[in-house]
C-alpha cells in the first residue's frame, strides 16, 4: 500500500497522538530507574552490580527484540502490534509495581522492555508510511518532543517520588496511563498497512539473539569489569561471530529477517554512522554529568535531575521546530550547526572542578541540548527518506538497533576512560600533593577523570561533524 493511497483516507492526528503517548511512556520508563538504584539496593538488599541488571537487562531485551520488529511489522497489522506492545508494557509495569524481591522486579522490567522495544520502530515506520517525504520532518519533530521530554522529566520525577514516596509508586503511577493508551488505541487506532503471511526465519532469530545479546552484555559489563575481563572478551567475541553469521544469512536469504540491503543506500549508511557517533556523545549528559554531580559534588538525585530539566525542556520545544526546518532546508546544515554547538558547549565540561557553579552547569547543559535538538531527528529522517517503502521497516529496525549498541559502547567506553584516567591522576597526585588530604586527592582525581572522558567525547563528536558535511537531501527510491 502506498503513502498516496493511505493519506486521503486515514486521519493522521489520532494515530500519531496515541502512538506518541505510548512512546513517551516507554521512554520515560527507561530513565526513571537510574536515580532509584540507591534506594533499591537498600530495600531489596542487593549490591550495586546486581541492581545494575535492572538497567542492563532492560537494554538487553530491547537490543534483542528490535532487530526482529521488521518481521513483526510485516506479519501483524499496526493495530495488533501496537496494542500487543502496550499490553506487554502494562503487564511488566504491574509485575514491577508489586515486586517483593529483586528477581520479580527484574522479570517485570524485562517484560516492560519487550513491549517498549516494539513501540519506537513501529512509530517511525508508521510516520514514513502515512506522511509524504516533505512532511516527515515535522512529524518526526513531534516524536522527538515526546522521546526527549520523557528522559528530561524522568530523573526529576523519580527524584521527587523517591524523596516523598516508596519506589513502587514510580510503577503504580504508569499503570493508568498505559491503560488509557490501550483504550484509546482500541477506539481510534487504524491500520496503515496490511499484514503479510510470512514464515519467521528461526535460525536468523537465534543468531540475532545471540549476537546482539552477547555483544550488548559484553559492552555493558566492560564498564564494570574492564576490557581485559575474560567474560567481557568472550562475550564480545561470540557476539561478533554470531553477527557475522547473521549478516551472511540475511544477504543469502530471499526473505531476510532484517534486510541489510538498506546499507546499499549511501545516505542511509552515512547517517547511521553519524547516529552511532552522536548517540555515544549524548551519553555524556546521561551518565557523566550525574556522576559528577552526585558522586563528586554531593548533590541529591532530585538536584541532579533538576539541573538537566531546563535543557531538556528547551530541547523538547525545539524538536517540532527543527522538524519543520528539516522539511524546508534538509538535514546537512542543521546537523553541522547542531554538532558544532555540542562540541563548543562540551568544551565547557573539560575543566570541571570541585567548585564549578550549579548555574554554570545548567547553562552549558542547556546550550548543549539545543545542539542536540537541531540534529538528532534530521539525521535519522534524512537517512530513512532515501530508502524505498519496502525497506522502511528494516531501516527503522537497523537504526534503532545501532543506537542500542552505540549506547552500550558509549557507556562502557566512558566508564573505562573515566576509571583509568582517575587511577592515573590519583597515582600522580599522591606523589606530588603531599599536603592535601587523601579525601581531597581522591575527589580531585575523580573530577579529572571525568574531564578526560569529556575530551574523548569531543573527539567522537568531531568525527560526526566531519561526516555531516557529506549529507545530501534525498528523494525516496522506488521499491525494488
Amino acid at each position: 500500500m502506498t503513502t498516496d493511497s493511505i493519506t486521503p483516507t486515514i486521519k493522521k492526528g489520532p494515530i500519531l497522538f496515541i502512538m506518541i503517548i505510548g512512546a513517551f511512556l516507554a521512554t520515560l520508563n527507561q530513565t526513571v530507574m537510574s536515580v532509584a538504584t540507591p534506594e533499591l539496593m537498600v530495600d531489596l538488599d542487593i549490591t550495586a552490580s546486581t541492581a545494575q541488571w535492572l538497567t542492563t537487562g532492560y537494554m538487553l531485551v530491547n537490543g534483542i527484540l528490535i532487530p526482529i520488529t521488521a518481521y513483526f511489522m510485516k506479519r501483524f497489522s499496526t493495530r495488533q502490534l501496537f496494542q500487543a506492545s502496550m499490553v506487554l508494557f502494562l503487564v511488566g509495569t504491574i509485575v514491577s509495581a508489586i515486586a517483593s524481591d529483586f528477581s520479580i522486579l527484574l522479570v517485570g522490567r524485562m517484560i516492560q522492555a519487550a513491549g517498549a522495544g516494539i513501540i519506537m520502530p513501529l512509530l517511525t515506520t508508521v510516520i514514513f508510511t502515512i506522511y509524504p517525504a516533505n512532511k516527515r520532518g515535522g512529524a518526526m519533530g513531534m516524536v522527538g518532543f515526546a522521546i526527549i521530554f520523557a528522559p528530561a522529566i524522568g530523573p526529576t520525577l523519580a527524584g521527587y517520588i523517591l524523596e516523598n514516596f516508596k519506589w513502587e509508586v514510580m510503577f503504580y503511577g504508569m499503570i493508568p496511563f498505559a491503560l488509557l493508551v490501550i483504550v484509546l488505541g482500541f477506539i481510534f487506532l487504524k491500520n496503515v498497512s496490511e499484514p503479510v503471511a510470512t514464515k519467521m526465519d528461526i535460525i536468523s532469530v537465534i543468531l540475532s539473539t545471540i549476537g546482539f545479546g552477547t555483544l550488548l552484555y559484553g559492552f555493558s559489563q566492560a564498564g564494570n569489569a574492564g576490557w581485559s575481563s575474560i567474560e567481557v572478551l568472550i562475550s564480545i567475541a561470540i557476539g561478533i561471530v554470531a553477527l557475522l553469521l547473521f549478516t551472511w544469512r540475511q544477504f543469502s536469504s530471499k526473505d531476510p529477517l532484517l534486510d541489510l540491503r538498506a546499507f546499499k543506500y549511501n545516505m542511509f549508511s552515512l547517517t547511521t554512522i553519524i547516529n552511532l557517533a552522536i548517540t555515544m556523545v549524548m551519553y555524556a549528559d546521561m551518565m557523566l554529568l550525574p556522576l559528577y554531580l552526585q558522586n563528586a559534588r554531593g548533590y541529591t538525585a532530585l538536584e541532579s535531575g533538576l539541573l538537566l530539566l531546563p535543557g531538556a525542556l528547551v530541547m523538547g520545544l525545539l524538536m517540532p521546530i527543527t522538524g519543520k526546518l528539516f522539511d524546508r532546508y534538509g538535514a546537512k546544515w542543521l546537523s553541522i550547526i547542531g554538532i558544532l554547538i555540542m562540541i563548543i558547549t562540551t568544551l565547557g565540561f573539560v575543566d570541571l572542578t570541585d567548585s564549578t557553579s550549579y548555574m554554570y552547569l545548567i547553562l552549558m547543559s542547556t546550550l548543549r541540548r539545543i545542539g542536540m535538538a537541531l540534529m538528532l531527528m534530521p539525521i535519522q529522517t534524512a537517512g530513512l527518506n532515501q530508502l524505498p517503502s519496502n525497506l522502511t521497516a528494516h531501516g527503522t529496525a537497523i537504526s534503532n538497533t545501532i543506537r542500542q549498541v552505540a549506547g552500550a559502547i558509549g557507556t562502557s567506553l566512558l566508564v573505562t576512560v573515566m576509571t583509568s584516567r582517575t587511577n592515573t591522576h590519583l597515582t600522580e597526585m599522591m606523589t606530588s600533593e603531599q599536603g592535601a588530604s587523601k579525601e581531597q586527592i581522591i575527589l580531585d582525581a575523580t573530577i579529572q577523570g571525568i574531564n578526560d572522558a569529556y575530551l574523548v567525547i569531543i573527539g567522537i563528536a568531531i568525527v560526526g561533524l566531519l561526516l555531516s558535511f557529506f549529507i545530501k537531501n534525498q528523494v525516496r527510491e522506488k521499491a525494488n
